[in-house]
């Protein structure tokens, strides 16, 4: 039964916003149990198909995926031009870009601490964004920097930086010149799935950066959280 549910979905049968046949309604349609029937519901719930309305029911997921390609992030730009990758992603398909940034220093923990080849007593500032597209909280990225090398640059103060933090750590010396991703499938953490207002059954990619400057120190590390069936990632690579 999931899977007749499933591929009507796949196929357009279903739309987004469409309410599916009810458990009595798969029931004498299909002519299984209604267990069967339910049983099949809360697949394509676990899957992330659809979503249980109270009063409504089985509604079919809007499966928009937005097309992001990470390593625009680093190419050049011109003086003045403001290039953030998401950013620059949503505006590309029509849809409005916003932000809430909050500014923290921190004892980072131990993945961020030895990725950042942080000493012992030593802090990082970092910069915690809440994105949305079209006023929905879209992903969460937290990017931290060893406070020794932008205490006192606009990285460590409130507000978005127009010509992006990127461009703040090359006037400080320290262009990335190479970086590192790591990307990694799981379950949202509790606090990641009120942030984003996740639905049951919905899966996060992880996307980690590292960046390292011409000394090879580590000197920024971007940790993304994106809920899966709202994001593609894509990597373009020049085989020449």
């Amino acid at each position: 039964m999931a899977s007749i549910l499933r591929q009507a979905i796949y196929s357009g049968v279903y739309k987004p916003g469409d309410v599916l046949p009810t458990e009595a309604e798969l029931q004498d349609k299909y002519g299984i149990s209604r267990n069967t029937a339910r049983n099949a519901l809360i697949m394509l719930l676990n899957e992330g198909l659809i979503t249980r309305t109270p009063r409504i029911g089985s509604v079919v997921r809007e499966r928009r995926a937005l097309l992001i390609h990470p390593q625009r992030e680093l190419e050049p730009q011109p003086e003045g031009e403001i290039r953030e990758a998401f950013a620059t992603a949503v505006r590309t398909e029509g849809r409005e870009f916003s932000q809430d940034i909050m500014i923290e220093t921190v004892g980072a923990d131990d993945e961020i601490a030895g990725r950042l080849e942080l000493g012992d007593g030593e802090f990082a500032i970092v910069r915690r964004r809440l994105r949305y597209v079209d006023g929905q909280p879209y992903n969460i990225n937290d990017s931290y920097y060893p406070r020794k090398i932008v205490q006192l640059s606009e990285i460590a103060e409130p507000g978005d930086i127009r010509r992006g933090a990127n461009r703040v750590l090359q006037e400080l010396g320290h262009r990335q010149v190479r970086v590192v991703d790591d990307i990694m499938g799981r379950m949202p953490t509790q606090r990641e799935a009120e942030l984003l207002q996740l639905d049951a059954g919905t899966c996060v990619l992880v996307f980690v950066r590292v960046g390292y400057d011409a000394s090879d120190t580590p000197v920024r590390v971007a940790v993304s959280v994106f809920p899966a069936d709202k994001h593609l990632i894509r990597y373009e690579l020049d085989l020449d």
